[in-house]
């Protein structure tokens, strides 16, 4: 695989008709791929913070999210083991309680392209209904924090997260396990394929 598919990639996804508004505002997409990333992270879509610095999980959530995997920020940045590969590449905007969804086109039309050429991948992390949607179907369960409870239906493949926002504090009170059973799991999963 030429180092420069994801650039080429990159250009093809900004040109694309779809993303006109987005070039227009000189918005780039924003993912971080490599074919040598060993976990990729599906998440829902940039932030505004995230988009205007050009660097994915720029926010209280990606700190949140670096806690739960168990890995330093330098690790978590590492193209060689992690990629970052949203549901979408661009800044959805701000709607009534939060950001908007991601558009439901967008991953259909790309994301099979990076995922074929990420041959040494070990395990994809969903985060957030959209995520898990897509790459689980009919597979998810009645809910997000039922999916997310039976992570270990979808491994060794996926991973289910629920979003680290902070605005999910309630959540995260009402589920204690996550928490205490889960992330620990998820650590270890982690550290296992770093450290092979």
């Amino acid at each position: 695989m030429k180092p420069e598919y994801y650039d080429e990639l990159r250009r093809e996804i900004a040109e694309h008709e779809s993303n006109a508004s987005y070039m227009a505002q000189g918005m780039l997409p924003l993912f971080v791929a490599s074919h040598h990333s060993k976990i990729v992270i599906v998440g829902q879509a940039p932030g505004a913070r995230a988009q205007t610095s050009g660097l994915a999980w720029d926010d209280a959530s990606g700190r949140r999210l670096v806690q739960w995997l168990g890995v330093t920020e330098e690790q978590f940045r590492n193209l060689e083991l992690f990629a970052h590969i949203p549901m979408d590449f661009y800044y959805p905007g701000k709607g009534k309680s939060g950001d908007l969804p991601p558009r439901k086109t967008f991953a259909p039309l790309w994301h099979d392209r990076f995922m074929q050429n990420m041959r040494h991948v070990e395990l994809t992390i969903l985060i957030g209904k959209y995520a898990q949607a897509h790459y689980l179907g009919k597979r998810t369960q009645r809910n997000l924090t039922e999916t997310v409870r039976n992570y270990d239906a979808y491994l060794p493949e996926y991973f289910p997260l629920v979003h680290p926002s902070p605005l999910n504090f309630r959540w995260f009170a009402k589920n204690e396990w996550f928490e205490h059973e889960l992330v620990p799991d998820l650590q270890r999963r982690v550290a296992d394929i770093i450290n092979r």
